[in-house]
């Protein structure tokens, strides 16, 4: 039998080229090697987004829209939002009563979140138990493998820690000890050379109108060190060579060639790099207006992978309650 993977996204906004080539991309790959359940993590994204959560229905529509366009296929793998299932609070819950505080307050990611995010208040309850919901999300489904970057071994870790914890406390192994799958994926720097993300609106996204892809790539940050037209320039630091290596690496020699002896300028190179995106979302976006013709549609993929997510996450919670007495 395959073995089983969860992965979600939180739904807070429009899906860029980041989580195309750090997420999606996979995703579409191990859904031919793995039994896969990929999940809109709405209570994830409630929890920094509960200020102004108004946007997060019609984000998970059009989160949703963008995995099938990618390539996420609802026959081979369980597609759902995760607030549908009552469960994953339920042993969330049983969780936090048994994980001790010190775990979260040294979880690195908290710490670096509450660091990073200074335009929304996240010192509360419950996004330090984010990594608490993020286990029983996985354990819920007795996920063997998941699917991490290096900066959620921490999370995962912890998820461990607290599945080992529940099987001694009440004697019998139930949850399974997750193993990472590192994730493959290109680096890919925002368009202003730090790390892309929303609260920077350094991204392009996948549903972007090509007028506004060609706008956003001019505005790149390029080689610091070319005033002119004429100087020579240092691909090696560019951002724009780094997006022509994955989305047209067939063009990336070329501006590797060119660039150092000026035999092509920025703005040139800017320009022709904003067609080759727009080439290459091209298809996705394409399928993307086929499925928004029929939203109807999308609800059952939803509907369908609820049920299918719900039968496994019942009969976790019931092993739960009756190990508990509850």
């Amino acid at each position: 039998m395959k073995k089983r993977i969860l992965s979600g996204m939180r739904p807070t906004g429009p899906l860029h080229l980041g989580h195309l080539v750090g997420a999606l991309e996979n995703w579409r790959k191990l859904q031919d090697e793995y039994e896969c359940l990929f999940m809109a993590a709405d209570w994830h994204a409630f929890m920094s987004e509960y200020e102004n959560p108004g946007n997060l229905k019609g984000n998970i529509i059009d989160n949703v829209i963008d995995w099938l366009a990618c390539g996420i296929d609802p026959k081979k793998s369980i597609i759902f939002v995760q607030s549908r299932i009552k469960e994953h609070l339920e042993l969330s819950l049983v969780f936090s009563i048994i994980t001790p505080l010190g775990l979260l307050e040294r979880c690195p990611t908290y710490k670096e979140q509450l660091r990073e995010i200074t335009n929304r208040e996240l010192h509360t309850y419950g996004f330090l138990g984010y990594p608490v919901l993020q286990a029983a999300d996985i354990m819920l489904y007795k996920a063997e493998v998941v699917p991490v970057g290096e900066d959620q071994l921490p999370h995962l870790e912890l998820t461990r820690e607290i599945a080992r914890k529940f099987n001694n406390l009440y004697k019998k192994d139930i949850f399974p000890s997750p193993q990472a799958l590192l994730t493959k994926s290109n680096r890919l720097l925002g368009l202003d050379g730090r790390k892309m993300s929303k609260s920077y609106n350094n991204y392009i996204a996948l549903s972007e109108e090509p007028e506004i892809i060609t706008k956003k790539v001019q505005g790149m940050f390029t080689d610091p060190l070319r005033i002119k037209r004429n100087d020579p320039g240092h691909p090696e630091m560019c951002n724009v060579r780094s997006y022509y290596a994955i989305f047209a690496p067939e063009k990336e020699k070329e501006v590797a060639q060119g660039c150092p002896k000026a035999q092509i300028g920025c703005a040139e190179c800017k320009k022709e790099l904003g067609n080759c995106l727009i080439n290459f979302l091209e298809p996705v976006q394409n399928k993307r207006k086929e499925l928004l013709k029929n939203k109807d549609e999308i609800m059952g993929i939803l509907e369908d992978g609820e049920k299918k997510a719900r039968s496994i996450a019942i009969q976790t919670m019931d092993e739960v309650k009756g190990l508990i007495k509850m």
